[in-house]
């Protein structure tokens, strides 16, 4: 995935513009990179975050970010801010982004004359290409619409002019783009959460496919929203920080409401609940309040060094990092029937560890409920796993274990309740030797969001979308 903020004011941004970006780091754990505008000089740090955090990289270097307007990224994808110089004059982008199209869209710009000079990990470098295709337009906004037409996928942005900052969320509004505000200042980002400790009051949330342009002191709308939208579910899930509000929806009241929903359908008997830190507190607090049975901080995370689990592309270092993160407390553990409550299961390996992990310690149960449906499809949108292809997801092994074939009946699969649907759920609960296995509906999920289902993407567990 990926986070960004951007900022500009009548005095120097470079603290909020740190602080504001550094608020998007449980968002990506690969790259950050921080532009300031001072009086048309455009002054550009890039830093790799894997060994690190973007707070210690960036630190000892703020004192030279000049200027009173800024843009930041915390990234997984591609090295960020591009800094451009094009008709359309100076200026600087990041991109929370997905481009499905890349071969496609790289050899059409390549044989209108365009080259490329930024690559990632040897190849084209997708906010480079974004790039390209803004400077194609007569005007920013024309340019930004050709990016909405041409990409299969998803983009939101921020670009950083000589005059002032463009902010444009996704045409299906699939990533969120909030604008707060403050005296004499203005911020975009992606996590609204990095608004109240920078006295940001939020003030708008930009549509689908809306534009707007920000000065000190205005907000300008360049670009009306599209009608339609798809905003992702699982940023309820998972990927949101609890504090923060999309579409008006809080990320904690959801996962409270949709674990307070599940306890009230569900007759299994436990001594307390528990979350599987951090998506998975929000869930069980709910959970407890409708079952009525205390909660207990049975399994705690290590938060000081271990960044989220399922960043790396290695699976040894997945496994590894999501051993070490997560400690468990025996004294709470040993003899006891427990309710565990987590966001989601991709691939199931690192929830199969942690189970047997709960069972050495003494675990007499372990009742596991999950926040959201089985996962049948990679994502189309987004890059908010690290799956390259179904088959690493364990709900698709097994219907391909089942039916031979991988695509077989994924309707009837998908569908709460079926008879495949309840042969699925009992297979991934034998894979993982849990004592007994409950997902959230995509009916109870979407009532805990609160939004209209046609205003939700959901494709990831039922395989409907927009394209």
């Amino acid at each position: 995935m990926g986070g960004f903020f951007g900022t500009i004011s009548n005095s120097a941004c470079a603290t909020d513009l740190f602080y504001g970006t550094d608020y998007n780091s449980h968002l990506g754990t690969r790259r950050g990179g921080m532009v300031t505008n001072n009086n048309g000089v455009f002054i550009r740090s890039i830093h790799n975050l894997e060994n690190s955090y973007f707070r210690t990289r960036f630190e000892s270097e703020l004192n030279k970010f000049e200027g009173n307007s800024g843009i930041g990224i915390i990234s997984d994808t591609d090295a960020q801010p591009i800094f451009v110089n094009s008709h359309l004059g100076k200026y600087a982008l990041v991109t929370v982004a997905k481009v499905n199209n890349m071969k496609e869209l790289e050899t059409e710009l390549l044989l209108k004359g365009c080259h490329f000079s930024e690559l990632s990990s040897g190849m084209t470098n997708q906010t480079e290409l974004i790039s390209l295709l803004i400077s194609q337009g007569k005007t920013f906004v024309e340019g930004i619409e050709l990016v909405y037409e041409k990409i299969k996928g998803s983009c939101t942005m921020l670009i950083l002019t000589e005059e002032g900052l463009i902010a444009a969320r996704d045409k299906w509004g699939r990533t969120p783009l909030l604008i707060g505000k403050k005296e004499g200042a203005y911020a975009a980002t992606s996590e609204p959460c990095s608004f109240p400790n920078l006295d940001f009051e939020l003030e708008y949330n930009v549509g689908p496919g809306e534009v707007v342009f920000l000065t000190p002191d205005t907000m300008t709308q360049l670009r009306k929203p599209n009608e339609k939208m798809q905003v992702c579910s699982f940023l309820w899930v998972y990927y949101g920080y609890p504090a923060s509000d999309y579409e008006g929806v809080n990320v904690d009241h959801v996962r409270f409401a949709s674990g307070r929903a599940m306890a009230k359908k569900d007759n299994v008997e436990a001594d307390y609940v528990s979350g599987i830190p951090d998506s998975g507190i929000g869930m069980a607090l709910g959970y407890a309040e409708g079952k009525q049975i205390p909660y207990r901080r049975a399994i705690v995370k290590y938060t000081p060094t271990w960044p989220r689990s399922f960043t790396p592309s290695n699976q040894m270092v997945r496994n590894l990092v999501a051993r070490m993160k997560l400690i468990p407390n025996r004294q709470l553990l040993k003899d006891k029937r427990v309710v565990f409550c987590d966001d989601s299961i991709v691939r199931g390996t690192q929830l199969r560890d942690n189970v047997n992990i709960l069972y050495g310690y003494g675990a007499k149960e372990v009742h596991m409920r999950i926040g959201c449906p089985p996962i049948m499809y990679s994502c189309s949108f987004l890059g908010f796993s690290a799956s390259k292809s179904d088959l690493e997801l364990i709900a698709r092994r097994i219907v391909k274990e089942l039916e031979g074939d991988e695509n077989k009946d994924l309707d009837k699969y998908s569908t709460t309740g079926s008879e495949q649907y309840n042969k699925l759920v009992e297979c991934i609960r034998e894979k993982l030797n849990i004592t007994t296995l409950k997902f959230n509906t995509v009916e109870d999920l979407i009532e805990s969001i609160g939004l209209p289902k046609e205003c939700v993407c959901t494709h990831c567990y039922d395989g409907s979308s927009c394209f």
